[in-house]
Order: C-alpha cells, then structure tokens, then sequence
C-alpha cells in the first residue's frame, strides 16, 4: 500500500502541486516587479502578464512572454527560471533546465535553487531520476529552505518529497513534524502528514489529513488520487471495524446494565411496598414505578430484537475462528467442522425465524354464554360497580384451575380503555370455592383492569414467545450445546428479561391485591388465595396421574372434579411449603406469605358470614363438568393415537415423557396462548 501511494505521489501528481504550494504571494511579486521596474520599466506589464499565464498554465504565452523580457534583461534571473520552468513542464527540457541553471549561476536565490530541485525531479518525465541526482535536488532544496529561513513551505515540501522517494522515512517524518510545526495552516504540510499517517498504517487519520489538506487549497486532484490509491478503501474498512467494535462493545456493556438497573428497580420495589400506606389502592410513587417498568420492558424487549445481528456476528467469527485455528495447526478435523458449520447455521437460521412467528390469537377455553350462569354474572358486576370499573364482557371456562383476565383488542382499543374485557376461570378450581373468597380474588383481577396491567405487554408477550420458541428449536434439534453462543445468549437474556418482567409482574400483583383487600377485607382475598393454591396443587396431582393412566391403557378419563388426590398427606405437604415460601427474583407473583403479610397490614374488620358456593351461581353443572371431560377425552384420544403411531413407526415405546405429561389438562397458559393484542394477568 505504501509503494503504490509513493508510486502515485512522486510520479504523477505531487511536483505540479508543489509547484503550486510556491506560489507567490501578492508582496513577493511586488518586490520582483519593483526590481524589474528598476532595470527596464517598459518590461513590467510583458513579464506580469507571462506570469499570470503560467499560474493559469497557459505556457506557450508564459513563453512567449518571459522570452521577450529575457531579450532586454539577459540578466533578470525570475524571468530566467519561470522561462525554464515553462519549457521543462511542455517537454523542452534541456534548454529549460540550462535556463533554471543560469538563473541560479547569476542568483543562488531560494526561489531559483528550489526551481532546479523541481526540475531535476521532473525532467524525466516521470521515469527514475539517477540517484546522484535526487541527491542534488535535496542538497538544493535544504540550501533553499535554509535561504528562507521557516518563510516558505516550499522547500520542505520538495525535502519531504524527494524524502519519500528514497524511501526514507526517519527523514520524511522529520521533514513533516517540521512543516506542522512552523505551516501547521498549509494544505501542503496536511498531505504529507496524511502520507505519513498512511505509511503508519492509520488509515483513517490519513484520510481526514488529506480532505482538509484539500479544504486547504491543495491540489484537489492529487488529494483525490492519494485517496484512491487505496487510503479512502482501508480508512472506509477500518471505519466500519471501528463502529461495529463500538457497538458491540456498547452492546456488552448493555447486557449487565440492564440486569443491574432492572435489580435496582426491583430492590426499589420492594422498599416502596414495604413502606406504602396498604389503605390506599396506590401512591404515586408506585405509579411511577410502574410507568417505569413499562418503559424499561419495553426497552429490554427491543434489546433483544438489537442483540440477535451482534449474536449472529459472534457465532460466525467463533466459527471462523475455529476454521482458522485449525488452518494454522494444519490439521482439519472434517467432521467437527461440518457439526459446527451445522450447529451454527441452523442456530442462525432459528433465531432469525423465530422473530417471524406468528402468535397464537385463538382465545382459550369455552364461552360461558349468560343463561348458563346469570347469577355468576350478575357477580362480577357487582364486584365491578364495587371497585368502580367497567365490568368483563366475557367468561371463558377452562378445564383446569385457572383465574385470569386479560383483554381483546387492538393497542389503541387497549390504550382507551375500550378493548374486550375475558375472565378466564377454570373449573378444576370451583370445588369447595365460597363466593365470598371468590368475589376478593374477582376483585384482584378487577384491580388488573383499573390499573392497566392488561394494556400493554405486546413487547413483553412477543419478546418472550420468540426466545421460547427460538429455546424449543434448539433443545428438539440437539443443538443446545455448550459451544453454541446462541444458546448461552439466550439463557442469558431470558434471565435478564425475568428479572425485568418479573419485577414488574410483582409489583402489579401486590396493586391489585392491595385493591381486594380495601374492598372485600383482608380475609376474605387470603381465604380465596388459600383455596387456589391448594386446589390447584389438588387437581394437578390427580389430572396427572388420571390423564396418564388413561393415555396407557388407552381408557376414557374419569370425572377430574370428583376424584380425591391418591395421597392427600403429599398435597397438604406441598400446600404448606408453598405458604411459607420467600420470593425469590425468579418469581412473577410474590410469595403467599409475602402476599398475606401485606394485606393484613390493611386496617380491616370485617365479618365473614357468607358460606354459599361459586359452584351454586351456574345452572347447569354437571352438564358442564361432561362438556369439559369430553374435550380431555378427545385429546387424551389424540395423544395416545400420536404416541401408538410413533411406537409403531420406530419399533419402540414413546419416551416417558410423552406417555404421561407431567400437568394436569389445564389447556395451554393464557399468556402463551394470547395474542400480541392481549396480555393476561393470572391470580397466581
């Protein structure tokens, strides 16, 4: 790179530039015409004149000009160099170096000795200059810069020139500090600092040198053709390295910002709840975590969609890298490459795929239509007019213990207030369920709905479903190795975003708990919580072990909502353990005893009396409880089908995992199985 800039500079750009570089200044050329005045007058306006066109380039009236003040002034050695000048840059140049060399026999003048240093260097048109003779263009040279005494830039321009041409760079950069140190504003001395910025390898540096060297009034086409040489291509390449390097590091460090602000935040939560007045739904400064929360999500949400380019950027170099490693040992291990190549590529392809996926918008469970239950309805909107909010336009029963609500809508819908309001309720949870608990824990969704958890989490809701599905592929594929970066990001940002997301989901959990307890007691809402953590662990334990017995032997499933748990001493040991767990940073909802403690904080005394059934407000319950065994039929049907064609296609029985799933019939989890229009807020 450096041979192929000299070759340029020296051989077909530079010496008319410096040429230029020496132009005079309006006083020189006074002086001179002064001195002409005095020898003959009458040659001033031929000599002004022939100078203008050779600054112009018009030589053959340059000539024609300087010949003529020559005639009458064989003496006056400006007319005699210029003269020569001229003739060597049209191609005529022994007679017009034997000119230049007269001037500097009449006139050891820094003006004349610099013009037969350039002429020198020039006269070969562009061919190699004897050693010798490079040598007496630099001894001229230095005599000039000496004659100047720091009051041109010319002379150490050609010094810094002739320099490069030998290819000695101690010397040249000496030469340059010394033209930034006494011409720091000349554009001259900003093109040899970018040549030598350019031996140095600093492209870009070199660049900027060289734009404002131009900006200076340096020769516009030599800076051009500097910059095409190849400095402009590498000072481009080395731009982008350097910005990519930047952004990745601003992405690292990004990473564990995100982790410590959101642990912060959580801390700062969790100091605010403590010390929050419980009879006031809630303050304002936790609204303003809220808020804060929301913005924060959502930041981290966009985060990842940014992270998935740096990822995919370190999965290619870690494998070139590889590639390399193994070049340079000289031994390729073919087959771990092309695992390698595999894993890699399929992880790029999944990670890019995944951020496509569309998510599921059927809503879950079945529609519970008014006449089937109108006192159920009839409820839930005294528990709605009871908090002052508008009441849920939908029930949807689910086979299992679920308590949730979420929204239907479009963002703006959401945004204004005016989306569909859905309860969904489980019917594995309605045994033993007094309507007093249930009217507490109804108002904790309620509470969801007057403080807007349920109008956002379309990044929250994308975010997360793109990473699980993006984890599935991997872990389905195999390809969820200890060497795959892609795997190991997205453990790490999962972790982070729990954390974020997690926090946040507390927060809101305690609002709208605080919410039941103000209007329903203290409790009353621990009443309705008690009953479904325990129901819940009730009824997963006997669905699982029903669900798969009636998978293996292919029998129909018995009435869920009737059957005890086979052991009810395991489920009150687990029912205990769960009410005295602490909350951990990995949990969405506080912990029970968390939850209990900060309820009963509320100034509450009120009278439980009521002992009526939730299961009493619906009219038809057996033919409801048969609609939903049913349904766990058919799909048990269709599990067992999958299981027995798998087992007849490879010979072999299924894996356990796919005999018998660990959970109950639950249906899929409304926040999975919600749409990026909705987000649902569950009691638990």
């Amino acid at each position: 790179m450096m041979r192929g800039v000299l070759i340029f500079v020296l051989l077909f750009a530079l010496l008319p530039s410096l040429a230029q570089v020496s132009a005079r200044d309006a006083a020189n050329e006074r002086q001179l015409e002064q001195r002409l005045t005095q020898i003959d007058p009458s040659s001033v306006e031929t000599f002004k004149a022939a100078t203008a066109a050779m600054y112009n380039e018009e030589y053959p009236r340059a000539i024609d000009g300087f010949r003529k003040v020559m005639q009458r002034n064989p003496t006056f050695d400006p007319a005699l160099r210029r003269l020569g000048g001229c003739l060597v840059a049209t191609g005529k140049v022994t007679e017009g170096m034997s000119l230049i060399e007269k001037a500097v026999n009449l006139r050891r003048s820094p003006e004349n000795l610099l013009s037969l240093a350039q002429a020198i260097l020039e006269r070969d048109n562009g061919n190699a200059v004897p050693t010798a003779e490079i040598e007496r263009a630099l001894a001229l040279a230095k005599e000039a810069n000496e004659g100047w005494h720091g009051q041109d830039a010319s002379a150490l321009a050609i010094m810094a020139m002739i320099d490069l041409q030998r290819e000695d760079l101690p010397a040249f950069r000496e030469v340059t500090r010394s033209l930034a140190r006494q011409f720091p504003d000349e554009g001259a001395t900003h093109f040899f600092l970018g040549i030598d910025a350019a031996t140095r390898n600093h492209w870009m540096t070199a660049e900027r040198e060289l734009k404002r060297a131009r900006r200076l009034g340096f020769s516009a086409e030599t800076v051009q053709g500097a910059l095409d040489s190849g400095i402009h291509r590498m000072a481009v390449m080395w731009s982008i390295l350097y910005t990519v390097i930047f952004l990745f590091a601003a992405w690292i460090v990004g990473l564990p910002l995100l982790f410590l602000i959101g642990k912060r935040l959580s801390n700062t939560t969790v100091r605010s709840i403590e010390q929050a007045d419980p009879n006031r739904p809630a303050n304002p400064n936790e609204l303003k975590l809220r808020a804060i929360y929301r913005w924060l999500i959502n930041i981290a949400g966009v985060y990842y969609y940014i992270s998935v380019p740096f990822v995919i950027l370190l999965i290619l170099v870690l494998l070139a890298g590889v590639i390399l490693l193994c070049l340079y040992i000289g031994h390729i291990p073919i087959k771990i490459i092309i695992i390698m190549v595999v894993v890699s590529l399929y992880t790029i392809y999944k990670m890019i795929a995944t951020l496509f996926i569309r998510l599921k918008s059927d809503d879950p469970g079945r529609l519970l239509r008014e006449e089937e239950a109108p006192e159920l309805w009839s409820l839930t909107r005294d528990v709605a007019q009871t908090l002052n909010t508008r009441p849920i336009d939908e029930i949807r029963m689910m086979p299992g213990t679920e308590v949730a609500v979420y929204e239907r809508g479009s963002a703006r819908a959401r945004a204004r207030d005016r989306a569909t309001r859905i309860l969904l309720l489980g019917m594995g949870v309605l045994n033993g369920f007094e309507q007093h608990a249930f009217r507490a824990v109804l108002a904790h969704e309620y509470g969801h709905f007057s403080h807007r958890d349920t109008a956002g989490g379309d990044v929250s809701l994308r975010v997360n479903a793109n990473m699980m599905t993006f984890a599935q592929a991997l872990i389905e594929s195999g390809m969820h190795t200890w060497w795959n970066l892609g795997f190991h990001f997205l453990r790490l940002y999962h972790l982070i975003f729990r954390r974020i997301s997690f926090g946040s989901s507390r927060l809101q959990e305690v609002l709208a708990d605080r919410m039941a307890a103000i209007h329903y007691g203290a409790k009353a809402f621990e009443e309705g919580l008690r009953h479904v953590i325990h129901r819940s662990l009730e009824f997963n334990a006997v669905a699982g072990e029903e669900i798969g017995k009636a998978i293996e032997t292919r029998s129909a499933v018995q009435n869920l909502y009737a059957l005890p748990p086979a052991d009810p001493q395991i489920i009150e040991d687990e029912y205990e353990k769960a009410l005295v767990a602490a909350t951990s940073e990995d949990d969405s909802h506080p912990s029970p005893a968390d939850r209990f403690r900060l309820v009963h904080k509320l100034v509450d005394h009120r009278k439980i009396e009521e002992q009526a059934q939730v299961w009493d407000l619906f009219t038809d319950r057996e033919g409801l409880v048969n609609e939903m065994l049913d349904l766990l039929n058919r799909q048990t049907k269709a599990i067992g089908d999958a299981i027995a064609a798998q087992e007849a296609k490879t010979g072999k029985a299924a894996p356990p995992e796919q005999q018998a799933p660990d959970a109950a019939p639950a249906g899929t989890p409304p926040a999975e199985n919600a749409d990026s229009e909705t987000k649902t807020v569950e009691t638990r």
